[in-house]
């Protein structure tokens, strides 16, 4: 038990070495971020049962939000190492920060989607008629059809009925796909077979035990890669925590093993194995804080502050010490770094010259970005973020 006199700062955006989240007992805390997220309450106002700092703590990056108590407050402070001693004293708890989790990840995913892919579609079980004929055009008859059956069963009176019972006849494919039993735990996929489907209801979760799995979208009439999954990922986990479609598709890289868990034994499943719980919230914390970062950096308007940003979020992903004179070397050329900040442009890696010919801390070795001194390139990123606020307010007083 910890508490605050009102008026103290709790955490502090950005603040490193977060161990610790809290519990509100008593008192009200106001929770807030210098990026503002679309949808969200700038100034959140939490009471008693409500709770803050869990990104942090279970990621271990920096904060990414700051809290000051506006009474005194008394609190429960749990650290990371025993966040798995509390699961099991409180299933209801480790419930809550889930569903919480899954609630604000979509709402930032949603944000980030309509920066980066301004003609997204919102997930509608109507589009997996589109997505077939996305892939029928692009002769992948296994997705394809995934996608025309799956319409068939989840809109069995749905207006392209006809057109997606023809697709399938043409591909020699029957309108049903083959059963899937629920109540089996472990499920095998072969190379380049889909998983599921953009848009389509979702019933389970999955543990990846073997293999790599590909997440992707199609934006624009273009499929973008989202990530490639490692064995010990979990996804698929937003459906079943908040009863919307699946937001992207998922195929099997590789033949690929997999552990499925649906609605119905979630709950149960989490009680009876806490790690599954700790491991849940540590990657749903891992994939707000980089959801945070990459909304922090879509808002950013130089481009030379967004293309440093990137280069300290990928540092601070790697956990490497911001210390003066620290060295790291990305792994990355300036191709692949443009391409994560959505640029394309030949002429955009002049930008790249740009920066390394003022900061010359920053510079290219062997064909890959290395920086001689990460103190000095979170102070430039510092700069390029405190610009950004100034331009915001300023806006906002005009």
């Amino acid at each position: 038990m910890v508490t605050f006199p009102a008026n103290s700062y709790i955490i502090v955006e950005g603040k490193k070495d977060a161990n610790n989240f809290y519990i509100i007992r008593e008192g009200k805390v106001r929770v807030t971020r210098e990026t503002a997220v679309v949808g969200e309450d700038p100034n959140q106002v939490l009471g008693p049962g409500d709770f803050f700092g869990v990104v942090a703590a279970m990621s271990q990056h920096p904060q990414i939000e700051s809290a000051t108590s506006l009474t005194n407050v008394s609190l429960i402070s749990v650290s990371y190492d025993q966040f798995g001693t509390l699961i099991q004293k409180s299933t209801a708890v480790a419930m809550n920060i889930i569903r919480f989790f899954s609630m604000k990840l979509r709402q930032f995913d949603t944000t980030i989607t309509r920066l980066s892919f301004r003609n997204a579609v919102e997930e509608d079980p109507n589009e997996l008629f589109k997505i077939g004929e996305y892939y029928f055009q692009q002769q992948n008859t296994s997705h394809a059809s995934f996608a025309y059956q799956s319409y068939l069963k989840h809109l069995p009176n749905g207006q392209f009925v006809p057109q997606a019972k023809l697709r399938l006849q043409t591909m020699n494919q029957p309108f049903q796909a083959a059963a899937i039993d629920y109540t089996k735990f472990n499920r095998n996929y072969k190379d380049s077979e889909m998983i599921f489907c953009e848009h389509e209801p979702g019933k389970e979760l999955f543990i990846l035990q073997s293999g790599k799995v590909k997440i992707s979208k199609i934006v624009n009439q273009n499929e973008v890669m989202l990530a490639v999954l490692q064995a010990g990922d979990i996804f698929g986990e937003m459906a079943i925590l908040d009863n919307k479609p699946r937001s992207a598709s998922a195929v099997a890289a590789g033949d690929v093993e997999l552990l499925a868990i649906n609605k119905a034994n979630f709950e149960g499943m989490v009680k009876a194995q806490p790690q599954l719980a700790t491991r849940l919230i540590t990657l749903l914390s891992e994939r707000i804080w980089i959801a945070y970062k990459q909304l922090a950096n879509l808002l950013l308007k130089d481009p030379q502050g967004r293309i440093v940003d990137t280069l300290m979020t990928l540092a601070e992903k790697n956990r490497i010490k911001v210390t003066p004179k620290q060295a790291y070397n990305f792994e990355i050329g300036t191709k692949d770094l443009l391409k994560m900040v959505g640029l394309t442009d030949p002429k955009d890696e002049l930008i790249i010259s740009d920066i390394m010919k003022n900061n010359k801390f920053i510079r290219m070795d062997m064909g890959k970005i290395v920086c001689s001194d990460m103190a000095e390139l979170e102070k430039l990123v510092q700069f390029y973020h405190k610009k950004a606020n100034m331009e915001n307010k300023l806006k906002k007083l005009k």
